[in-house]
Parts: structure tokens; C-alpha cells; sequence
């Protein structure tokens, strides 16, 4: 028998995202487009443009990324004790200052001061948004049976979508010989945007947190939380196998074609994954397996994309071991992060989900900065040496994941089944 229309448009009307995750996810959309309408092409514009050595453009391209995952963890702290508000605003402010700072910027002084001031903007804005999105996903699966992974889906798919849509809007201004400067500006004109949405929508206080007596700046509850750092050692291993996006990936490709001229294209193809295939999989996964479930298995999805790279034929123009990796790597990525994300509120007390999620990050990201060095050594290796290496670590991580609590399959939305 078939679902009535009634029953299908009230459990649609049900499972819709509120105002404020609608909110919430534009916000990351609009913070993607304005991030990557400018950072494709800072290591151009710092070697070419301002003449910098090599070294320095690394030296500052690092010094954004630590400015920025490092300290997630403050901006998670400073949500939980002063709310999401003021927290995200001052993101805003901040990023705005970066991206005009370093439209100007023409020493080393002032552009290492530009992309600091950048990183850090992203380390308060962005951990009192996932947190708050990540609060608002359960809060809407207690209330409407949609799975928390499925909204936090919908969020990592806008989020792509902004990271494939900015270097395209970047392209665009480099075209029509605005140069980085007007990239740089119109970064900062889509935050005044997101600042000016944020004042007048976002609630002042969305969430009641009550500061209980003796509780330090870094408690017991999340940093000597067992299965929460279980968690962040299991998405670390993620992470560092993302990052051989940049790292692993570039040299199979300029090995197989000579340059890197491909890379734009594979990126491509993983952000338009993630936004045609990101939902559905997600909807798929959160009805049918548990969140350990799906961690496990996306991590060992990504193994599976390293391991297939020296097994792969070529294919044409030598690139189908590449793709393959890419694809692979996008749909472990796509079944581990809205999973990972659902796991922190089960593992940490929601007074200090924003000091939790901070943490996941900085964790992660203090475990790349070691761990890239390590996997940068092995670059010069034999290919098969080289790939099965980097299998093994999100394989790790998956054995780590068997450790974390299952937690159960998230209640379906009543109306959405057959009679």
C-alpha cells in the first residue's frame, strides 16, 4: 500500500530544517564561498606578486593553518562561557579586517599579519557554528525523528558547495583583471553580508548554559574524556589522510602526466560528489547504521582509496588511479564526518559541546602538523611502499573507532513508511 500525500507532506513538513539551522547552514555556505574565493591563490600571489622565497610562502600558509585549527579550541571555550553570538560576530569582524588587511598587505610583516588575523577569525567563527549546528541537529531529531547525521549532511554539502563556488568567483575577478586584491575584497564583501545576516537573525542567547562552580577552563568532562579522545585520534586519522590531497596526490599526478595541471579537475570532482551525493548517503546511512558504523566504514572506505591507487590501470591519459582515490576518499569523507559530528554531543555534556568541538579540531589538526611530516618523508618512495603506508593509517583509525560506544540507529520519522 502506498504512503498517503498527507502523511508524506506532514513528515516532510516535520523532518524540514528550522529557521535557525537554515541560518546556520547558509552561514557555512557563505563562509566557503568567501574563504576560497581568496586562498586558491595566496601561495601565487605571495610568490609571484610580492616576490617571497619558497620557504616563506610555506612558512605563511602554515602559520594561517595553525592561526586557524590550532586555536579552534579557544573559539569553542570563548561559545560555551559568553553563547554563539558574539562569538560569531567577532569572527566576522575579524575575517572582514584580514581579507582588507591583506588586499593592502606588501611586506612579510603585514601579510603574515593579514592571513594570522584570517585564521584566527575562522577559529571563532567556525566552532561556534558546528557546535551550534550540531546542538540544533539533536535537538531537532528529539522533536522530528530526522536523523542528526542527515542535518549535519545537509551542512557539510552547503559547505562544499561554498568551497567549490569560491575559487570559481576567484577565477571570475583574476579574469576580468581585478587581481588577488579584488579576490581579497570581495572575500570581505561576502562577510559583511554574513556579519550584517548574524546581527539581525542570530538569537542572542538560542541555548541556557549555566556556569557550575569549580569547573576550570579545560575540564576533566572533555580533556580526560576517554572515548572523546578516542574519537579525536580516530577523525585525525581522517584528517591526515585529506591532507594527502595536497601532499600525496600533486606528486601521483605530475608522475603519470608530467604537471599538476589535473589537480583543479579531481578537486572538482570531489566537491561536486559531496554536493550531488552527500544527502542521499547520508539519508541512506543514518537509517540503517549506527554512527560507529558509519565511522568505521568511511575510514575504511578511504583505505580503500589509497590501497587502490598502485592497483588501479591507468586508464586514459593515466589518471583513473588518481580519480579513483578521489572518489574513494570523498565517500568515506562523506559517510565519517556527519557521523563523527553526531557522536560529540552523545560523548560530552552540552555545556561543553563548544569546547568539545573546538578540540575535535585542534586535536586533529596538532596530529596533521606531526603526522605530514612524517608522510612527507615517504614521498620519494615506490609507489606501492608510498600507498600502502598511507592505507594503513585511516585503517588504523578505523580500529580505533570499534572502541567508541555504538550508540543506536536514530529513530525514523513517524508517517514516512508504508502501511
Amino acid at each position: 500500500m502506498t504512503v498517503q500525500p498527507e502523511r508524506v507532506r506532514a513528515g516532510a513538513a516535520r523532518s524540514a530544517l528550522t529557521p535557525y539551522l537554515r541560518l546556520l547552514t547558509v552561514t557555512q555556505f557563505a563562509f566557503n564561498v568567501g574563504f576560497y574565493a581568496v586562498l586558491p591563490y595566496l601561495a601565487a600571489h605571495l610568490g609571484d606578486g610580492l616576490g617571497m622565497a619558497g620557504w616563506l610562502v610555506g612558512l605563511v600558509l602554515g602559520l594561517r593553518t595553525f592561526s586557524q585549527q590550532g586555536l579552534f579550541v579557544v573559539g569553542g571555550a570563548l561559545t560555551d562561557r559568553y553563547g554563539p553570538r558574539p562569538v560569531v560576530l567577532a569572527g566576522c569582524v575579524l575575517r572582514i579586517a584580514g581579507f582588507c588587511w591583506l588586499a593592502l598587505a606588501g611586506s612579510t610583516a603585514t601579510v603574515i599579519g593579514a592571513v594570522v588575523l584570517i585564521g584566527f577569525a575562522a577559529a571563532l567563527f567556525s566552532p561556534a557554528v558546528e557546535s551550534e549546528t550540531a546542538r540544533a541537529a539533536v535537538a531537532h531529531e528529539a522533536g522530528t525523528g530526522t536523523p542528526r547525521a542527515q542535518v549535519l549532511a545537509v551542512f557539510s554539502a552547503a559547505g562544499q558547495a561554498g568551497a567549490f563556488l569560491g575559487p570559481l568567483l576567484g577565477t571570475l575577478l583574476l579574469f576580468l583583471g581585478g587581481g588577488f586584491t579584488a579576490a581579497c575584497l570581495a572575500g570581505a564583501l561576502v562577510f559583511i553580508g554574513v556579519l550584517a545576516g548574524h546581527a539581525r537573525l542570530m538569537p542572542h542567547r538560542p541555548r541556557t548554559t549555566t556556569r557550575e562552580p569549580g569547573r576550570g577552563r579545560f575540564p576533566r568532562e572533555v580533556f580526560a574524556n576517554r572515548p572523546f579522545l578516542v574519537l579525536c585520534l580516530a577523525y585525525s586519522t581522517y584528517l591526515l589522510s585529506y591532507n594527502q590531497l595536497y601532499l600525496a596526490l600533486p606528486v601521483e599526478v605530475e608522475r603519470v602526466t608530467g604537471s599538476q595541471s589535473a589537480i583543479g579537475g579531481l578537486f572538482a570532482l570531489s566537491s561536486l560528489l559531496v554536493v550531488g551525493a552527500q544527502l542521499p548517503l547520508t539519508r541512506w546511512s543514518a537509517h540503517r547504521i549506527a554512527p560507529r558504523t558509519a565511522l568505521v566504514a568511511g575510514l575504511a572506505v578511504v583505505s580503500a582509496g589509497f590501497a587502490a591507487v598502485p592497483l588501479v590501470p591507468g586508464g586514459p591519459a593515466g589518471l583513473l588511479p588518481a580519480a579513483t582515490f578521489v572518489v574513494l576518499l570523498t565517500l568515506g569523507q562523506m559517510l565519517l564526518i556527519p557521523a563523527a559530528r553526531g557522536l560529540v554531543p552523545d560523548l560530552v555534556d552540552d555545556p561543553r559541546l563548544g569546547l568539545a568541538t573546538g578540540a575535535l579540531s585542534s586535536v586533529s589538526g596538532l596530529a596533521v602538523l606531526v603526522g605530514s611530516a612524517a608522510t612527507g618523508t615517504l614521498l620519494g618512495t615506490p609507489g606501492p611502499v608510498l600507498w600502502t603506508a598511507l592505507a594503513a593509517v585511516p585503517l588504523a583509525g578505523a580500529a580505533l573507532a570499534l572502541a567508541l560506544p555504538r550508540g543506536g540507529l536514530a529513530r525514523a520519522p513517524e508517517g514516512t513508511g508504508t502501511d
